[in-house]
């Protein structure tokens, strides 16, 4: 009698969506720098062809296109990019533990509901749209809370009120788009920003001086500056006053005189951080940039509260364009390259994708303070697109791919 012989299985076809014990569901940076990065030059070449006439955008009647810029710039992209960065960042610091699987497959899919949503704004009801845009920071909020609160260290909580003030910035431009009424749906968005503002010193202002110290003791160029609870502490309370005024609609002395002690402030506390020793580390550097387009940008707003010879929405573009854009290309290379178990070495092509997005603020201010015209915005737009069409050609297939070796905590 012949032996039976067993003939393989044909082989199954792979599943339409990665499984979620593939390596891009493994921590919070991988899918969501993935996401941001290609919602990045997208948005903007879609902004930028409606900003010059090439085409419409998918928003209601009662939605001006700068709005909805402004609102898928913060609450889309940057919204994005801070999500992967938080939630890489606390199991490391704060010994939370890391939101993987199925809760991050479940955040992932709520950012793109809430995009899908504000495309199609026009045909659904707004009650949806409010909805289907405001579920991430409130199941960020739910997540990160528990793990929060058994933290070590308290000022970990400091981040529930950041994921609250975003909520209700969303729900306010929701509810002004909703209204027809742009003063509110732009006070919304000013308080998301401020929100970030926050998050940005709390966050940004305790990694920049670690990493620089890191750099300097690799260098032997000395020790990181102490870090002096009092100054850091002010820097977050200036903020906080500033946003209040201006949010309260005060006076425009009191604004800006809170705006010229921000700037005083935070020059105070970077300048302590030497930045220029670290001239040539570049990972770090790009850090100390994003902070002095911090500083630049307090020093416009108290330049047109104070005496008007520079328009508003300048100090706007220097933070979300120069500071905000120049950390998150940043911290995007780094935890791509450490959390995925390589070496923190700048790939030539991101020294490339930095200095265009520093060319794309120089560029998108300059538009705004001397209304350079439509080819401006159209070089700016180009520029920003191309840093991030860099990135995602550098690290798109390390996000979706197995570690080399598990990072180390830094």
């Amino acid at each position: 009698m012949k032996p039976l012989v067993e003939f393989p299985a044909p082989p199954m076809p792979p599943p339409p969506f990665p499984s979620l014990s593939a390596p891009v569901w493994a921590s919070a940076f991988r899918p969501f720098y993935l996401l941001g990065a290609l919602y990045a030059p997208l948005l903007m070449a879609v902004w930028a062809g409606a900003y010059l006439g090439a085409w419409g955008l998918p928003v209601s009647a009662a939605t001006p296109l700068a709005l909805w810029h402004g609102h898928e710039m913060l609450f889309g992209f940057a919204a994005a990019i801070i999500t992967g960065i938080v939630l890489t960042a606390l199991p490391s610091w704060a010994g939370t533990p890391e939101i993987r699987g199925g809760r991050l497959a479940l955040l992932v899919a709520l950012w793109l509901a809430g995009r899908l949503a504000s495309w199609t704004t026009p045909w659904l009801p707004p009650l949806s749209v409010t909805v289907a845009d405001s579920l991430l920071f409130a199941a960020l909020f739910v997540m990160l809370a528990p793990q929060l609160w058994r933290a070590a260290n308290p000022l970990y909580l400091l981040l529930l009120p950041i994921l609250a003030a975003l909520f209700g910035a969303n729900l306010a431009y929701h509810a002004g788009i909703a209204a027809a009424d742009p003063a509110l749906a732009g006070l919304g968005l000013r308080a998301g920003v401020y929100a970030v503002i926050v998050l940005y010193v709390l966050k940004g202002g305790l990694l920049t001086p670690i990493f620089t110290g890191n750099a300097l003791r690799e260098k032997g160029r000395g020790d990181q500056a102490p870090f002096r609870a009092g100054l850091d502490a002010a820097a977050v309370v200036v903020v906080v006053v500033l946003a209040g005024l201006d949010l309260a609609g005060a006076p425009a002395h009191w604004t800006g005189t809170a705006a010229l002690a921000c700037t005083a402030v935070h020059a105070w506390r970077v300048a302590r951080w030497q930045g220029w020793r670290v001239a040539d580390v570049p990972l770090v550097l790009v850090m100390h940039l994003g902070f002095a387009w911090l500083i630049f940008a307090f020093a416009l707003k108290a330049a047109a509260e104070l005496t008007g010879v520079v328009a508003e929405a300048a100090w706007l573009h220097a933070f979300t364009v120069g500071s905000l854009g120049m950390m998150m290309i940043g911290l995007m290379v780094r935890v791509s390259l450490r959390h995925t178990g390589r070496p923190l070495a700048l790939p030539h092509a991101m020294r490339v994708a930095g200095v265009l997005l520093f060319a794309a603020a120089l560029v998108r201010l300059a538009v705004t303070v001397h209304d350079l015209g439509a080819w401006a915005v159209a070089v700016a737009a180009l520029a920003w697109i191309a840093a991030f069409v860099i990135y995602l050609a550098r690290f798109g297939t390390i996000l979706v791919a197995p570690s080399v070796v598990r990072g180390s905590k830094r």
